[in-house]
């Protein structure tokens, strides 16, 4: 029998890391949370959650080294995941109350406002991922995943550069207008919804980005 993969949660300060430990081991993976850097460098994937303002987040993750981490790990083709801001800071920018940020620039795009009634975005939307999604592999269409969040990426402008050789798989919601709600990217994944509060699909979700691993 192979041995579990092992995931690091990374403990930047900015997200709900015991949610998304429960939710990994529960997937099956065997989990620690720490910003440690040989601990976040050796796992076989790294988990990077997000709560609260993107500038913050940067700033935090920053601070713990966490963009030369996933830097390092994405230059070894080290599989990264990142979750509602986790996800948000692997775009080029942020923009928040008229405030521009530069996020990690993996994606190209800005998060903006979302462009709806209704914010924030608290609730159970389905999803439109390609036919050939790995993360949404053996989902149902009317699967529903749980968003919380103010800030999204509305329009996504594909352009070559040394990572992305092909054009990532985009997955999509709506609520207002349309935004990106998840992207794979080779080793690099991300969702704008909570995986680790979506029930048996965000668990499944999970099981099969461990599958990847």
């Amino acid at each position: 029998m192979s041995a579990a993969k092992s995931v690091v949660v990374f403990d930047y300060g900015f997200g709900n890391v015991r949610s998304a430990e429960r939710a990994l081991a529960r997937a099956g993976a065997d989990v620690e949370i720490t910003r440690d850097y040989d601990a976040a460098m050796n796992a076989d994937g790294l988990l990077v959650p997000g709560v609260g303002a993107f500038a913050a987040c940067m700033e935090g993750l920053k601070r713990a080294r966490g963009d030369w981490i996933i830097d390092r790990r994405l230059s070894g083709g080290r599989p990264v995941m990142g979750i509602c801001v986790g996800m948000q800071i692997l775009f080029a920018r942020g923009i928040e109350h008229g405030v521009e940020t530069e996020g990690l620039d993996e994606w190209p795009g800005s998060v903006e406002p979302l462009q709806a009634e209704i914010v924030p975005h608290m609730g159970w939307n389905t999803v439109e991922a390609p036919s050939d999604s790995e993360l949404f592999a053996g989902l149902d269409a009317d699967a529903r995943f749980y968003f919380v969040h103010s800030y999204a990426v509305h329009d996504w402008r594909f352009e070559t550069s040394s990572r992305l050789l092909l054009a990532p798989k985009v997955t999509w919601t709506t609520h207002g207008a349309q935004f990106v709600a998840a992207v794979e990217n080779g080793a690099l994944r991300g969702t704008q919804f909570h995986p680790e509060k979506s029930g048996d699909a965000g668990a499944q979700l999970l099981s099969n980005w461990i599958g990847t691993l």
